[in-house]
């Protein structure tokens, strides 16, 4: 009981005294300056910075694309920089979803191969893959596009065909990074709508944005500036 009791108050994700340093001696940059971040269960974190802020260097290492150069990472309990790089894989495909500015979809998949694509690395036999990413497409508004490749589609629905890719896998994280920045108003608005509907359903959401409308949807703020977190409001 006291185990569950421990899964259900230990944050997503936390960041602790984490710093991201390139170059040596005297020409060290610290992207990221001792900064601590906790993202709970349900959250749904807006990430706010000018370019150069370090925000999308905390994105990166919250996605397990990057490393703390000091500082401790750790991803539903478990401590980011004591895994190589194939255990690092495993957990972003099996932990985190990832949705980007430009979409990385494969050009001559068609939606539903490219939603399929991370259950293929995950194992998960054939007839669940399509099952399951016929559901997430229908989940965002594409039921009737699922054979359409990318070329065939709006980039709204590309960004949609992106979700459910990034979403199939229950992720414990969703992470988005600029996601509405190649996007028409009507379509951002569109898109977020979606966010707001998988926060609505559970799922923790964290959105890097430089757009103040963007980020009015979140539930929470973190404000970054010159490597580090300056603020975090709450909505």
């Amino acid at each position: 009981m006291k185990e569950h009791l421990d899964k259900q108050s230990r944050p997503v994700a936390k960041l602790t005294a984490v710093s991201k340093l390139y170059g040596e001696g005297s020409l060290v940059v610290k992207a990221l300056d001792n900064i601590n971040l906790e993202v709970s269960k349900g959250d749904y974190l807006a990430v706010m910075g000018a370019s150069g802020s370090g925000k999308s260097t905390a994105m990166n290492i919250l996605g397990c694309l990057d490393r703390p150069s000091i500082g401790s990472y750790e991803l539903n309990g478990i401590a980011v920089e004591d895994l190589d790089d194939d255990a690092l894989a495993d957990l972003r495909n099996q932990q985190l979803g990832f949705v980007f500015q430009q979409f990385h979809l494969l050009p001559e998949a068609t939606a539903l191969e490219n939603v399929m694509l991370p259950m293929i690395y995950a194992g998960i036999p054939l007839d669940e893959r399509i099952s399951r990413a016929e559901k997430a497409l229908t989940k965002v508004g594409l039921a009737d596009r699922m054979t359409n490749r990318p070329n065939q589609l709006s980039g709204g629905q590309q960004q949609r065909v992106a979700i459910a890719r990034a979403i199939i896998n229950q992720p414990a994280l969703l992470l988005a990074d600029e996601p509405t920045g190649a996007l028409d108003s009507k379509t951002t608005k569109d898109v977020l709508n979606l966010f707001d509907d998988l926060h609505s359903q559970g799922i923790t959401l964290v959105l890097v944005t430089h757009e103040d409308d963007v980020a009015a949807r979140a539930k929470k703020i973190a404000r970054f500036n010159d490597g580090k977190v300056i603020q975090i409001t709450r909505r």
